[in-house]
Parts: structure tokens; sequence; C-alpha cells
């Protein structure tokens, strides 16, 4: 099975949006507004989005905004084939060629098996990070 990565494009945007609810099935995803959060991505100098292909068809997704890694995520059909460790050593080379020094990233107490895979790929754990809902 070929995996490519590439820059992700606007036609992405209903691939993407499906991994997406893989990474959040308990958060509704505001449908209507992240098309448009997704197109300014897309033309943002700050930012870089990755799209992980097989077959044609988008399994993947990682971005990186400056330094920090927002999102990574593999179809639960593909995960286990090293895709995920592909499309994190791509971002990282991202972020070096951009002059960062570090790149960081979140991922929420309950994924135990995220943190497991970043630890194994050289991240440590330096902060909590706290918030406060305003709603």
């Amino acid at each position: 099975m070929k995996f490519q990565i590439r820059p992700c494009t606007d036609h992405d945007f209903e691939a993407v949006f499906r991994l997406l609810g893989q990474l959040w099935p308990d958060r509704e995803l505001y449908r209507h507004a992240l098309p448009k959060i997704f197109q300014r991505a897309l033309c943002s100098a700050a930012q870089v989005y990755l799209c992980g292909e097989v077959a044609d068809k988008v399994v993947g997704f990682v971005s990186l905004n400056l330094g920090h890694i927002d999102e990574l995520i593999v179809d639960e059909k593909h995960r286990e084939c090293s895709f995920g460790t592909q499309l994190l050593n791509e971002i990282i080379a991202h972020a070096r060629r951009r002059g960062c020094e570090r790149v960081e990233l979140d991922s929420a107490f309950h994924r135990k098996t995220a943190h497991e895979f970043y630890r194994r790929r050289g991240f440590e754990n330096r902060a909590y990070l706290f918030s406060k809902s305003l709603c």
C-alpha cells in the first residue's frame, strides 16, 4: 500500500472534515464555518496543511501553525501502517525548513495511545494546557 503525502487543496475539505470527525467524535464540528477556516489556512503563510493518500483517497491529515502541530489524524482503518509517523516526519521537516527549533502539540488526557505514539517519536510532556469554557 503506497502512501503519498502532498499539500492539501480546497478540494480536500470533505475528506479532511471526515477525518476531523474521527479525531473529535464527541464534538459538534461547525460544518458551516469550517470551510472558510480551511480555505484561510490554505492561503496562510504561517500554516501548512498536508494530506496523506492511499490510492488517491485521503486517509491522513496533519497541520502546522508556526511551530505548533494542530492536528494529526489517520483514518482508523489505516492506523498501524506507519502513516502517522510519515505525516509527523514530513510536518517536522516543514517546521525545520521554516526555521523552527521546536515543535509542540496538545493531546487530550484520554488519548493514551496518542501519548505513547508521540513519546516513541521523541516528544516529551513538558506542560499542562489549561482552558476555561466561556459558554
